[in-house]
């Protein structure tokens, strides 16, 4: 819509979902499973005014409602969770941004719950159901957060404070009393007017352990963007992270993670790879072998695992006017093996095997087109890069 020049306004809304059936072979102890879920029902909405000088978004994930128990996903942790990807909060994202011009600076302010300005984009917006094990790794996301960027020509660089706690559970909000114990910086080059290569540093506070006085985090990501549905290699993705965790100043445990993927189109097929090799902190199950403890005085890991998978995903979207409809294959090979022996975690013991294998079937359903990348925020969005919420299925 659109009111007078000076005050033009416009809005965008998206709902999406994906159906889809896992079987994962094996879970644990050489057993498989086989489960059926909705996973990623959002809601989403931007909307800006004052020629786009002011803009709010919100992202409502309804995953507390549809994923309460995990979507099996080998390797992935995090939140309580093993090999399960957790359920994001219901309140996903909520921000206001405000942008504007200083000289030939463009600059930003950005507050609200959303992404940190670390790593690279949300998994969701990716061509995978899967998420890779390097989502606590490479991203940090649902904080109370304020952000400053700035844009010069090629470069941008963005700074945030941010409370460090993760979500607790679907509907609990974070820890307003910890806002601003934790910062990161990014800086984001544009060499090509496809590509672009972000650098990002992070220093978190107790993610684990809400009240506080758990292990902090020293957190450093590069990474390297192509978005071009011209060419034959459409979308790619190339990043490396690593987290230290500290108590005190002293490091306790290091993490690293590499990861590739790709797409491209065949025949109006979207096919899909990603290459990862990331390692995970173990610690003790529960009842449910699917869980972990966040009990607040266990301090310690018993291992560390190295992830190899491999995965490749097949979607062909279906005609449709009013609605993005997309079935899909997916494929995944994982590997786990102990980092450091002894260990008293090991992947052969406990899964039975070092060799897991994982497949999906659904179909992706959306309707709506959202003009939002989700994890950037006013200047912070590459101008020569697509800023448009990724559709992996209409090239």
């Amino acid at each position: 819509m659109e009111a007078h020049d000076s005050i033009r306004a416009s809005f965008g809304l998206r709902a999406q979902v994906i159906a889809l059936a896992t079987r994962v072979d094996p879970g644990f102890a050489n057993r498989s499973f086989t489960e059926g879920y909705l996973a990623q029902p959002l809601i989403m909405a931007h909307g800006s005014a004052l020629g786009g000088h002011v803009a709010g978004i919100v992202t409502l994930d309804f995953e507390g409602l549809t994923l309460d128990r995990g979507q099996l996903n080998p390797g992935a942790y995090g939140e309580g969770y093993a090999d399960r990807r957790h359920p994001h909060t219901y309140l996903h994202e909520a921000m206001v941004v405000s942008s504007g011009a200083f000289a030939r600076l463009g600059v930003s302010l950005a507050a609200g719950k959303g992404f940190v300005p670390f790593g690279t984009d949300d998994p969701m917006t990716r061509p995978f159901a899967a998420y890779p094990v390097n989502h606590h790794l490479a991203q940090i996301l649902e904080r109370y957060v304020a952000i400053a960027a700035v844009s010069a020509g090629l470069v941008m660089v963005e700074g945030a404070v941010f409370n460090g706690d993760e979500p607790v559970s679907p509907g609990a909000p974070p820890d307003a009393s910890r806002f601003g114990d934790s910062w990161a910086v990014r800086a984001t080059v544009t060499p090509h007017s496809v590509v672009e290569v972000e650098g990002s540093f992070a220093s978190v506070t107790s993610p684990e352990i809400a009240t506080g006085g758990g292990r902090d985090q020293r957190k450093w990501s590069v990474g390297a963007r192509l978005a071009q549905p011209r060419w034959f290699l459409q979308d790619a993705l190339v990043e490396w992270a690593r987290t230290d965790e500290l108590v005190g100043k002293l490091k306790v445990s290091e993490f690293t993670s590499f990861l590739a993927e790709g797409s491209t189109t065949l025949g109006g097929t979207t096919v899909s790879a990603r290459f990862e090799n990331t390692t995970r902190p173990e610690e003790e199950r529960l009842l449910d072998p699917f869980r972990f403890s966040r009990n607040p005085t266990d301090l310690g890991i018993i291992g560390i695992t190295r992830w190899h998978i491999g995965t490749v995903a097949v979607s062909t979207p279906l005609p449709s006017r009013r609605a993005d409809i997309a079935p899909f294959v997916e494929v995944a090979y994982a590997h786990p093996s102990e980092e450091v022996t002894p260990s008293a975690f090991v992947p052969r013991d406990f899964y039975g095997t070092t060799s897991i294998w994982s497949a999906s079937v659904g179909i992706r359903l959306g309707v709506g087109t959202m003009v939002h990348r989700m994890g950037r925020y006013g200047v912070a969005v590459p101008n020569a890069v697509r800023n448009v919420m990724p559709d992996h299925h209409d090239h």
